[in-house]
């Protein structure tokens, strides 16, 4: 059996006294939400994040890829080498039936009753039943699936206008991919083989437009991340020539998901879309009392969300909401389009958290890496069964302020 990550952090007794004896620091910068290219991500590498992270003066990192743990071990060892604490998450996409066949719009705007759910802090070792290995690997295996499909229909379509193009769905996973191959690895190649066909702008343009059936691009050619977002609206998504429909038999329902976070020993969290630029909501989320009753019910008491997506004024009295209730909430920058933007989190337009928002960050992040700490010693973490420990929540803030602080440096 591999050695539990955090072994060699004091036991909690020791750990307390120390951090007990310790001028208190600032609160610490926090992301607890970035994809690595396990998944699909901005950066090119794992490391990129941390060397970016001892730039920016972060202090806690959390990966968050996409149906997979397989870059844990690499961002372990990488957060001992820069000092940056890491949080090891997980992201899903579920599907809620009865909200699908409503209408209801949960936390994707465009597909009702599909539902984004995180799992925050999961053990390290990675440790879960073989029930749930299994899903995971269906649900990792139906993904690449509908993404090789997507490059079929994409050559059918290619050769149909006699674009001189053709793609090879296991050499794009091999060369862009790590073992998640998504639809924007494909909009990474089309974009990539544009390029390499010709350098003329002009010639560039042209093919482009022949690519979308007519449409001239709008984007600035150098502007990689928003031609790819247009090659993939164009080609890829609904409408497009090269679209796949998924098979609403291969997602797993919401409390599978979040049954599949426990057994691996996270905890369930809920990421809050929000506000869009025109200040719209989805159905779901335009009640915040009727989301509270939601998240009783179905034993959630974590959320996340992406600032820089949000207006500062709606996003600070929704945290201040949940945060009053009881709630852990962390927020991210997810880095999961080609985007390159900076790892320190803010809102919308660039508006910086303030200092509540940082604080309360910060604490989300502490009672996650207690949980880390506590489960790592095969201890019960912030959760009892399902249940979380609110009125404990004070006592792992302060142990998880201890837990990263210590690793941070020692």
């Amino acid at each position: 059996m591999e050695k539990p990550f955090f072994a060699t952090i004091p036991e909690t007794e020791e750990l307390l006294q120390w951090w007990g004896q310790q001028s208190q620091p600032d609160y610490l910068n926090v992301n607890g939400h970035i994809h690595t290219p396990h998944s699909f991500s901005a950066f090119r590498s794992v490391e990129q994040p941390f060397e970016m992270a001892k730039q920016e003066g972060i202090g806690v990192l959390g990966i968050n890829d996409f149906y997979t743990t397989d870059g844990y071990g690499e961002f372990a060892g990488l957060a001992e080498k820069y000092k940056v604490f890491p949080l090891f998450n997980i992201e899903f996409m579920a599907l809620q039936q009865k909200e699908q066949e409503a209408g209801i719009r949960v936390n994707d705007p465009n597909n009702p009753g599909r539902t984004y759910f995180s799992g925050k802090g999961l053990s390290f070792p990675i440790s879960m039943s073989n029930e749930s290995l299994a899903k995971m690997k269906t649900v990792q295996d139906e993904s690449n699936r509908q993404t090789c499909q997507m490059v079929g229909k994409l050559n059918a379509f290619l050769l149909s206008e006699n674009i001189n193009l053709h793609f090879d769905a296991a050499q794009l996973q091999k060369e862009l991919a790590k073992k998640l191959f998504r639809e924007r690895h494909i909009a990474q190649a089309v974009r990539l083989a544009v390029y390499d066909k010709t350098s003329d702008t002009t010639e560039r343009k042209e093919l482009l437009k022949k690519l979308f059936s007519g449409k001239e691009v709008k984007s600035p050619l150098d502007n990689f991340a928003a031609v790819e977002n247009e090659i993939r609206g164009n080609l890829l998504k609904s409408g497009g020539p090269a679209f796949v429909e998924e098979d609403p038999n291969a997602f797993l329902s919401l409390d599978e998901v979040s049954d599949l976070i426990v057994d691996a020993g996270g905890i369930p969290c809920y990421p809050v879309l929000l506000d869009d630029a025109k200040g719209n909501f989805t159905d779901f989320e335009a009640d915040k009392e009727k989301m509270l009753q939601s998240f009783i019910e179905k034993n959630i008491s974590c959320i996340e969300l992406i600032p820089g997506r949000n207006d500062y004024l709606i996003l600070k009295e929704f945290v201040s909401y949940f945060h009053s209730k009881g709630f852990v909430v962390t927020f991210g920058t997810e880095h999961n389009t080609p985007e390159m933007i900076p790892l320190k989190i803010s809102c919308r337009g660039g508006v910086p958290l303030d200092g509540e928002l940082l604080r309360i960050n910060y604490e989300g992040a502490a009672v996650v890496a207690a949980h880390q700490y506590l489960k790592s010693r095969g201890l019960e973490g912030y959760l009892h069964g399902k249940v979380a420990k609110r009125s404990q929540q004070s006592e792992f803030i302060t142990l998880g302020e201890a837990v990263i602080n210590w690793f941070i440096q020692h």
